[in-house]
């Protein structure tokens, strides 16, 4: 008697809330994600002047950039937890974690306690962007469009949000806390969407396979090497050539993972790499550059190229995965294209004096990243989806790597305030071009394994091997139900015994022919 009452009361709650549970998910993603990769830039060196005397101020830097290889050791670690956790639950888990490192930050005075709470903003950080994911991915197409194009939007953005409360700070700690406001508004809409989510009857949350969850595990093999190397690069007095070297094998190692599974998620896992190792890392360095004390616009010249270019990536994102996910599968490596042209025109038109020129490459770098990844992943499953992002902020870290070894080494023997701004400048160039040529090679790489995998799916369907020429001479009238075609003269009426008669009662015509096994299940983004 108790399931009569329970579910009108259910319906009439999805009849007082309809698309309300959309709209409030809509809002926390636009809040949540670019929050969350706000947290990956280290800034404090730009603040280095208002440091005490008293502090390990080399310390203090490598502690401040603990953030992103915590980042990227939980986003595998929060996917696999989110196979049997509802998402709602760990996205204010998330939010709670980045709020208390906030507050405690104000009160940091030494580099161990800034290294602490950046790991806490890791791992906040590290439980939304996957969580975000998985609660968008049973909604509307449009918020998982919205999910791809606020991927974008936060990548391109992040360090210049990182750096824009900074102007005219008197305190250091500022950095631990650069929007204590923004987190205490989305830590309020997650309770929201969670109060919502409850009424609503709790959709289901994607269930995960061993194999899924496997991969997942795997993801986290790299990403604790790529930190290993971060660490010690910065604890060390490494060579240029050495960090480059080290950021090129993971790279290499990355999109070797990636290369395991179905065509699809390769593809996805393959453009995720690449977004990741180009977008930010490239886009910071332009920040850099056009900052007013090297001759371009600051930072305030830089928000409309930030916006429009923005806003056309979360516009693109939605019009792919609403009108042309089933036929995307060119765009992908389109958008790529359009990254590779994005980071040609940053070696053209950087430095800029005015900021209206940038965007350019910022909406060509936004708009080809959310094209890119939003029809790779209107391919696959939630399970591939993950795997990919779990590699994508490795190719972060990689990225900072390899430009970090590419300024190092141009950076050298500089004598001159001027000689170092075009060094610095030359050395975003040179980056430019070896980012292209990584986002060229993908698209090769995906394209050559793709037609890999067509040739060995062409060859799986052949017979193994041919049958006799007289076996099935007459199957193919008697399959169809057809009259059989009269036989030659001087033909026997009946085929030579071969195990089966050629013609047998009414029915017994599947005898004749191998039974086809029905098609295997693959796992979901296998």
């Amino acid at each position: 008697m108790a399931v009569p009452l329970i579910q009108p009361v259910q319906r009439l709650q999805r009849a007082r809330f309809p698309g309300l549970l959309d709209v409030v998910l809509g809002l926390l993603v636009v809040v949540a994600l670019p929050l969350a990769i706000v947290a990956i830039p280290n800034t404090v060196s730009v603040v280095a002047e208002l440091l005490p005397g008293d502090i390990d101020r080399v310390g203090l830097m490598r502690a401040h950039g603990l953030a992103l290889p915590a980042m990227m050791l939980t986003v595998p670690l929060a996917a696999v937890a989110l196979r049997r956790l509802r998402p709602a639950h760990v996205l204010v888990g998330g939010l709670v974690v980045l709020a208390l490192a906030d507050a405690a930050g104000g009160y940091a005075g030494s580099a161990s306690l800034v290294g602490v709470l950046r790991v806490l903003h890791g791992i906040g950080a590290g439980l939304l962007v996957p969580a975000t994911l998985v609660a968008v991915w049973e909604r509307s197409a449009v918020l998982r469009g919205l999910w791809v194009g606020m991927l974008a939007l936060s990548l391109l953005s992040a360090q210049a949000l990182a750096l824009w409360p900074l102007d005219g700070i008197r305190r250091w700690q500022v950095t631990l806390q650069p929007y204590p406001l923004v987190t205490g508004i989305a830590l309020a809409l997650a309770a929201v969407y969670l109060l919502v989510w409850m009424l609503e009857g709790q959709p289901s949350t994607p269930s995960g396979t061993a194999r899924e969850r496997g991969r997942l595990l795997l993801a986290t093999v790299p990403a604790a090497g790529i930190a290993v190397v971060a660490l010690s690069t910065a604890s060390e007095d490494w060579t240029a050539s050495l960090v480059i070297l080290l950021a090129v094998l993971a790279i290499v190692a990355l999109l070797a993972l990636a290369s395991i599974g179905s065509r699809e998620g390769r593809t996805l896992s393959y453009a995720m790499i690449a977004v990741g190792v180009v977008l930010l890392p490239s886009v910071a360095q332009v920040t850099y550059v056009e900052l007013g004390g090297l001759g371009g616009p600051g930072l305030k010249g830089l928000w409309v190229p930030f916006v429009v270019a923005g806003v056309l990536a979360l516009v693109a994102a939605v019009l792919v995965r609403v009108f042309a996910a089933d036929s995307s599968r060119w765009l992908t490596p389109l958008g790529l294209l359009a990254m590779v042209v994005g980071l040609c025109s940053v070696r053209v038109v950087v430095p800029a004096a005015e900021g209206l020129v940038l965007m350019v490459p910022f909406t060509l770098l936004a708009v080809g990243a959310a094209v890119a990844l939003t029809a790779a992943l209107s391919h696959v499953g939630v399970g591939a989806t993950l795997f990919g992002l779990a590699l994508c902020f490795p190719g972060v870290l990689a990225g900072y790597l390899l430009g970090t070894g590419v300024q190092v080494m141009m950076l050298r023997g500089v004598g001159s305030a001027q000689q170092l701004v075009d060094k610095f400048v030359g050395a975003l160039h040179l980056w430019s071009l070896i980012g292209g040529f990584l986002v060229v090679a993908v698209i090769v790489l995906s394209a050559l394994l793709a037609r890999r995998s067509s040739a060995a799916s062409v060859e799986v369907q052949e017979p193994d091997r041919p049958e006799p020429a007289h076996a099935y001479a007459h199957a193919p009238a008697a399959v169809a139900g057809a009259e059989p075609s009269p036989l030659p003269e001087g033909e026997p009426a009946e085929i030579p015994e071969q195990g089966k008669p050629a013609k047998e009662e009414e029915g017994d015509d599947a005898d004749l022919i191998p039974p086809v096994p029905p098609p295997a299940q693959s796992p979901e983004g296998s």
